[in-house]
Formats: C-alpha cells, sequence, structure tokens
C-alpha cells in the first residue's frame, strides 16, 4: 500500500457487486462509512462500531469482513459485495433472501444484511453445511428482535435448496 497523506482525500478503486468502482476517501474513512454515504450502499449497516455485532458483515474478496473495522483504503484493487449484489436482479430475491422471507427469519432487518452475507460467503465454499455449521455461521451476530430459530431454518433451507435438494414447504424452527 503506498504512503497515504491524511490531509488529502485518496480515490480508491475497487469491483462492488460485480462493478468497478471508485470512491474518493480520506485515509481514516471506514468501509462502512464509504460504502454507505460515498457510494450509496445504504444496505450495510452500522450498529457496534466494534466488530461485535456483525450488522456491517460485507464479504472482500469472497470472505466476510466486518466493514465497519475496515479502511476504504484498505481495499483497493478488491471485489466487495455487500447485501445489495445477493438479487440475482432488481426486483428478485436471491435464494438466501427468500428463505429469509418464507421463514419470517426477519423482524426490524437491521441485523440480516450481515448474517446474509454470512451465510452467503460460508455456502459458496460449503455448500453441504449441516444446522450445526450454519448455527456456528450466525454465531458471530447479534439479533435482538427474531431469536435465532427461523434465521437457522431458514439458512438450512437454502442450503438445501442450493444444492438441488428439495425441501419442505411449511417452515419448522425445531
Amino acid at each position: 500500500m503506498p504512503r497515504l497523506n491524511a490531509a488529502q482525500r485518496h480515490e480508491v478503486a475497487f469491483t462492488l457487486n460485480g462493478a468497478p468502482a471508485r470512491v474518493e476517501v480520506e485515509p481514516r474513512t471506514l468501509l462502512t462509512d464509504a460504502l454507505r454515504h460515498g457510494l450509496g450502499m445504504t444496505g450495510t449497516h452500522v450498529g457496534c462500531e466494534h466488530g461485535a455485532c456483525g450488522a456491517c458483515t460485507i464479504t472482500i474478496d469472497g470472505m466476510p469482513a466486518r466493514a465497519c473495522l475496515t479502511l476504504a483504503v484498505a481495499v483497493e484493487g478488491c471485489d466487495l459485495r455487500t447485501v445489495e449484489g445477493l438479487a440475482p436482479e432488481p426486483g428478485r430475491l436471491g435464494v438466501l433472501q427468500a428463505a429469509f422471507r418464507r421463514h419470517h427469519a426477519l423482524q426490524c432487518g437491521f441485523c440480516t444484511a450481515g448474517i446474509l452475507m454470512s451465510l452467503d460467503a460460508y455456502l459458496r465454499h460449503r455448500p453441504h453445511a449441516t444446522r450445526d455449521d450454519l448455527t456456528d455461521v450466525i454465531g458471530g451476530h447479534l439479533c435482538r428482535c427474531t431469536g435465532y430459530a427461523p434465521i437457522i431454518a431458514a439458512a438450512v433451507e437454502a442450503a438445501a435448496l442450493l444444492r438441488g435438494e428439495p425441501t419442505e414447504e411449511t417452515p419448522t424452527y425445531a
């Protein structure tokens, strides 16, 4: 990384949800702020600003990362994906998003984007994840409204659908 001058703004270029993106930031700008305020990606939420709640989770080069702990200048040349990138096209939900909807796996929705991003990254690398695996994945996220049972049920269903397996029509939370 080149030496940065704190008194100047710097252009950072990367891929965002499959498209080239550029944003001008101060060296101290957090990635959450660059995404939300510089690029309008408001699905990435700022909760605790300490990396503990998981609401700001995105993927950087395919791996989940807390955007509130990442400096925007650190993602130069990286491939970023936010919750806005999960939908296959405008107006359609991705597999995980649709499963969350079917299972009522969200209430206020504040934590949902981060949980979706962690699950998406995990399932891309481990499509045969078990219920226990998926429970561990969301263990790094705080949800104050929904409770975790419908979230886990949605994740299990989405994993099966992504593998091409049939699923139950009726949500279960056991």
